[in-house]
């Protein structure tokens, strides 16, 4: 059985934006880059329909090429258990009040069983304070804490 990843916005737009010229960037995109096949051909890999609104958003070309880029992925279903668990996640202050999509999409992968959690967002979700917190959180509702990788960290482990 293939390990199940939820793929978060910030790793979508790090895979369909324009060169940047800032090394750690750019260092980014092409990890993004090297790891998106693995992703629908290693991985069962998901989005959520928060994933493919916040696509959407912002340039329209580049919301386009994040568009398309969702195409191979199934999107798992924001159910009312992962709006409570998200709720949850902010009201016992693992992830801030002001980042509610942040807990959300925790939330739907750990209610979807996600394996890993895919994000190049280190400041709220993959970092290890927030780990910590939003792990006991999570399995304190009952449900299995997803794992935070960022796209490098699973690529590395592709190596092993």
């Amino acid at each position: 059985m293939n390990k199940r990843i939820y793929i978060e916005t910030a790793v979508v737009s790090y895979y369909t934006p324009r060169p940047n010229r800032d090394i750690l960037i750019a260092g980014h995109q092409e990890t993004t880059h090297e790891l998106w096949p693995l992703l629908i051909d290693q991985y069962d890999s998901y989005i959520s329909a928060l994933v493919y609104e916040e696509v959407g958003k912002g340039d329209q070309e580049l919301a386009q090429r994040r568009l398309e880029a969702l195409v191979p992925f199934p999107m798992l279903e924001i159910a009312d258990s992962a709006m409570q668990l998200a709720k949850l996640i902010i009201k016992e202050r693992g992830i801030p009040e002001q980042y509610p999509e942040d807990a959300l999409q925790l939330a739907v992968a750990a209610v979807n069983g996600i394996d890993a959690l895919l994000t190049w967002n280190f400041a709220h979700l993959n970092n290890p304070f927030t780990r910590i917190k939003v792990r006991r959180i999570v399995e304190k509702y009952g449900y299995q804490c997803p794992e935070f990788s960022s796209p490098e960290e699973l690529l590395e482990a592709e190596d092993d």
